[in-house]
């Protein structure tokens, strides 16, 4: 059969082959499923004469079409908008893939075609008359997509898809429009609006399938992203979970150990008090006393930062002078140096202005600055201290420069860092102990000062951090 021209109508008639297209549409419908079905039963003889119930149902189809249509558009043989034919469908596949879709259409006899074809490959369908029952129905069942009549009473396809693509809960449901010829305008909006596809009345049983099986598809990667995501939120929370209680365990048995190690210490302070000790047992007391004084120092650094990292640490500011903070840290190291044979130098600009701190926190990441360097310069080696004016004048910078074995480079970003600090050790890099350093930059951080270093292989480093100033 050709393809039949278009043909003008007065506008008195329109209205009237708008009322006689939805009976041909059914006409149509019905007898392409009783064809299929007779064809499956081997009732060859019925199939002939439904084939012909068809082609005369689209032949006047086309021509109820060409009356509403502009004069521009182009009908084709069974009397829908010409597009491209998608692919032909695959024979083997005829159960289609699994799902639940909504059909939502006034209609009760489109309703009833459009669910049994989608029965037929294989999809379980609900239906619903118009679209307040549409809404109810997305809120009650999960649906893998929905096919929406545009035009209904009570609630049109509009509102529908509107209120679908509004909410949170309900806009991943893909939608296909369902529209007659004359709405093709109204269909491009809904596009716009968000609606995955369209089917025109009647639907091409090929073009059917294949428009809700891409539908399909994109909804299967959704719910699998979906998946994903929630799996990837429950591993992390458990980890989180995971990582707090070692995080307490860490805290509880660290804190505790922390009285009886000092108790120790202690004890073997007062041994010389009680009696008399030899220059060997003396000697071998002081180094026992030393290592404890170590172990005690880098228990405390851990649990100062892990409040420092947690915010639970509170800065008790005061006005600090930058002379007199360098000469109690360097008093603290002194020995240290001496016994090491090394010379400690400090440097201190004229006319420094106090600054607004913590003096103890900011004495103690000297000390560790120092007590770092000097245990890392070989003997007869230079530590030096100082303290300047920042470059732009807004703060104070305090500086430890030593002439020990330095850093690699790749290893600046890592040394302040709670896990750099293990992964330096694995690696066979000894460039620091215990946490000084992590807490050196925490307690910096926290007086809104910054930390870094400077250093080469065998040429020394220099570790410098600002204190802004008030």
């Amino acid at each position: 059969m050709t393809a039949i021209e278009s043909v003008s109508y007065g506008p008195s008639s329109a209205e009237f082959l708008h009322g006689l297209r939805t009976p041909l549409n059914h006409i149509i419908g019905y007898s392409e499923l009783l064809s299929e079905q007779a064809d499956e039963e081997g009732h060859a003889g019925y199939v002939l004469d439904l084939r012909k119930i068809q082609a005369a149902g689209h032949e006047l189809l086309a021509l109820v079409n060409a009356g509403l249509l502009p004069p521009s558009a182009t009908l084709t043989k069974n009397g829908t908008a010409h597009e491209p034919e998608p692919p032909a469908p695959d024979d083997a596949a005829r159960s289609g893939t699994q799902g639940l879709l909504l059909v939502v259409d006034d209609n009760a006899t489109n309703r009833d075609v459009l669910s049994r074809r989608l029965e037929l490959l294989g999809y379980g369908v609900a239906m619903a008359e118009n679209g307040r029952d549409a809404m109810l129905a997305v809120r009650s069942r999960a649906f893998d997509l929905v096919l929406l009549d545009i035009m209904m009473p009570e609630m049109d396809g509009y509102e529908v898809l509107d209120r679908l693509k509004a909410d949170p809960a309900l806009r991943h449901i893909p939608v296909i429009m369902i529209s007659g010829l004359d709405e093709l305008e109204s269909v491009a909006k809904c596009i716009q609006m968000g609606a995955e596809d369209y089917l025109p009345k009647p639907s091409n049983p090929t073009l059917l399938k294949a428009r809700v099986g891409a539908c399909m598809e994109k909804k299967r990667a959704h719910d699998r992203e979906v998946d994903l995501f929630d799996q990837v939120q429950d591993n992390y929370q458990r980890l989180q979970d995971l990582e707090q209680q070692r995080d307490d365990l860490t805290h509880m048995i660290i804190h505790d150990l922390r009285t009886p190690l000092t108790s120790l210490i202690t004890g073997m302070q007062t041994l010389d008090v009680v009696g008399d000790l030899n220059d060997d047992q003396r000697e071998m007391m002081g180094i026992a006393v030393l290592g404890g004084e170590s172990l005690l120092g880098m228990i405390n650094d851990l649990l100062d930062v892990e409040k420092l990292e947690s915010g639970a640490m509170q800065l008790d500011y005061g006005v600090v002078s930058a002379a007199e903070l360098v000469a109690s840290a360097v008093g603290q190291v002194a020995s240290l140096a001496d016994g090491r044979q090394l010379a400690l130098v400090q440097k201190i600009a004229e006319g420094l202005p106090p600054l607004l701190g913590d003096e103890s926190k900011l004495r103690r990441a000297l000390v560790n600055l120092l007590g770092n360097s000097i245990k890392f310069t070989p003997p007869g080696g230079t530590v030096t201290v100082g303290a300047r004016l920042s470059d732009e004048g807004r703060s104070v910078e305090f500086s430890v420069r030593d002439t020990g074995e330095g850093i690699p480079p790749d290893s600046f970003g890592r040394i302040f860092e709670k896990f750099g600090q293990v992964e330096s050790r694995k690696s066979g890099r000894m460039m620091s102990t215990g946490l000084g350093l992590t807490f050196c930059k925490l307690a910096v951080e926290s007086h809104g000062g910054q930390i870094s270093v400077s250093s080469a292989p065998d040429q020394g480093s220099t570790f410098c951090f600002t204190v802004p100033l008030p």
